[in-house]
């Protein structure tokens, strides 16, 4: 059998080439804000009742209220989307109130 010789060569690749697929990845700051991936402007706490239910109350503060209360997120840290549900339903929360006030 004689041996079977490639029609085209593989081109060589020297070590200063670079892949094109490969996509450097970079860091972007999210910015501060409260929305999702943002990193949080300040801290947010949120006060429990006083009944004992551990319901939380009132509007969101950004020092803590006093009592019994619940952080929600810390200066700096990644708004999530457990911590937006919490903060719209502390809105909403908020709403109702002054509906029923009004």
């Amino acid at each position: 059998m004689a041996a079977r010789s490639s029609k085209s060569p593989e081109p060589e690749q020297t070590p200063e080439q670079t892949n094109p697929a490969v996509v450097s990845t970079r860091q972007y700051d999210a910015g501060e804000g409260w929305q999702v991936g943002q990193t949080a402007p300040s801290d947010a706490f949120r006060a429990l009742d006083a009944a004992g239910t551990g319901e939380p109350t009132g509007p969101v503060v950004h020092k803590h209220p006093g009592g019994y209360a619940r952080q929600i997120v810390a200066k700096g840290q990644v708004v999530t989307e457990g911590v937006r549900r919490e903060l719209d339903a502390a809105e909403g929360d908020s709403s109702a109130a002054e509906g029923e006030q009004g």
